[in-house]
């Protein structure tokens, strides 16, 4: 039973809420999912001259104790559902980052081998494009996502925000020049 359940719906979660969010961002363990190149970036991140700990972030955490996951590589089709199984075992909430294009997009590996990104087997809060990202790159990514984590809702809230960002996306227009109804706003059609 977490804080969500125990609290009536919308009763003083303002305060609640940010020491909620506060303490989630500040006490983040990670499950490194390695699988390619991108995997010793973020080792190199771990280490000694990136320290990812300033953040209260320690590495060798099971998936049982781990809130954030960082997929870094390219996942192949054997390997699709251990990492499903790593993100179920992980307790809620949790949040991925997709770290590298081949995590992200299935990168140069166009082939039936290889997932075309890990968003079609865990949903992703983060894109960290690159091949391979810096470790300059993660600390930014796991900064950004401190920041949503931070600004977060509890409980009614948090399903309500769902709710209305699932229907602004739905009602977004595409960015195309090629619309029938024209250019969005600030877009200009090629010529």
């Amino acid at each position: 039973m977490g804080i969500e359940e125990s609290l009536p719906s919308g009763y003083a979660l303002t305060t609640v809420e940010l020491m909620a969010g506060w303490a989630r961002k500040s006490s983040m363990f990670p499950a490194v999912f390695g699988l390619a190149c991108c995997a010793m970036e973020v080792m190199a991140t771990g280490g000694a001259t990136h320290d990812l700990a300033r953040w209260g972030m320690e590495y060798w955490r099971g998936p049982r104790q781990a809130d954030l996951m960082i997929v870094s590589g390219r996942v192949s089709q054997k390997m699709a559902p251990v990492l499903r199984r790593v993100h179920d075992q992980m307790p809620d909430p949790k949040w991925v980052i997709s770290m590298g294009v081949c995590a992200s997009s299935g990168g140069m590996f166009n082939n039936y081998a290889v997932v075309q990104g890990v968003d079609h087997i865990v949903p992703v809060d983060i894109y960290l494009p690159g091949c391979p990202p810096r470790p300059e790159m993660l600390i930014d990514a796991v900064v950004k996502l401190h920041e949503q984590v931070r600004g977060q809702r509890l409980g009614v809230h948090r399903a309500r925000a769902a709710r209305i960002a699932e229907e602004e996306a739905l009602r977004a227009r595409p960015l195309s020049a090629l619309d029938p109804e024209g250019p969005s706003e600030g877009v200009q059609p090629s010529k």
